[in-house]
């Protein structure tokens, strides 16, 4: 019985998840409309649909047109999100 009382007693994955105070997730808080605008400033819309071949940068592109197709298609919201981190790194190399 003693047993028993120290495993339910003992913290399961989930409670340390969320007892933790920091995210590890730098995207945490960011919104797909500021990435996908974020990364049209930075790229362009013909490097952009370059960058990640999806039709809605490449033909008559629009951020509402872009963020109906991304948030149903998760592969390529996962593009997106990996390119802009990718952006976030490389600015912070190229500040002196």
């Amino acid at each position: 019985m003693s047993r028993c009382r120290l495993l339910l007693a003992t913290p399961t994955r989930h409670h340390r998840i969320v007892a933790s105070p920091k995210s590890d997730n730098q995207l945490h808080g960011i919104t797909l409309e500021r990435m996908v605008t974020e990364l049209v400033a930075h790229y362009g819309w013909a490097e952009l649909g370059q960058r990640i071949p999806i039709r809605c940068f490449a033909f008559d592109p629009s951020v509402p047109s872009s963020l109906k197709f991304l948030r149903k298609t998760p592969w390529a919201r996962d593009k997106v999100e990996h390119l802009y981190t990718f952006m976030l790194r490389d600015r912070a190399r190229t500040r002196p």
